[in-house]
Parts: C-alpha cells; sequence; structure tokens
C-alpha cells in the first residue's frame, strides 16, 4: 500500500534527513520525500497498519529534524 502525506520541512537537506529516517521505521518497505512539492510518499510492508506506522515515522523524523511536521491523515 502507498500513501502520501504533505510535510512541512525548511530545507533539502533537512528532506533528505527525513526520507532516510522514514525508509529505517519498521513497517516502512519505502519512502521518498519531494521538497519542492512537500510532499512524502510511503510504501508500507505488507499487513503494516499505516496510520501506526506513521506515528513512527513522525518520531523518528523529529529526530532527525525537530522543526518537521508530517501532517497525518485521520
Amino acid at each position: 500500500m502507498k500513501k502520501s502525506y504533505k510535510i512541512d520541512v525548511d530545507c533539502a537537506n533537512c528532506a533528505a534527513k527525513m526520507e532516510e529516517a522514514a525508509k529505517k521505521v519498521e513497517g516502512v518497505k519505502n519512502a521518498a520525500v519531494n521538497f519542492m512539492l512537500l510532499k512524502m510518499n510511503v510504501e508500507f510492508d505488507d499487513g503494516a497498519e499505516p496510520a501506526a506506522v506513521m506515528e513512527n515515522v513522525l518520531a523518528a523524523c523529529k529526530k532527525a529534524d525537530s522543526d518537521c511536521e508530517i501532517f497525518l491523515k485521520k
């Protein structure tokens, strides 16, 4: 399953840090951040619950760049 999320990040370097942090989270098969569009595309592992995984992705991204934000769809 793939989903797209709106993000807020200050620079391309920070966006790259977010992408790398997201890729390391359990349940994420792949992640790509587009700094120009302020979007993160996430592909989830089979059987993963996207809402739960994205909470962990947000936490990992906050560790990489405390000023970043991912707008999770509720």
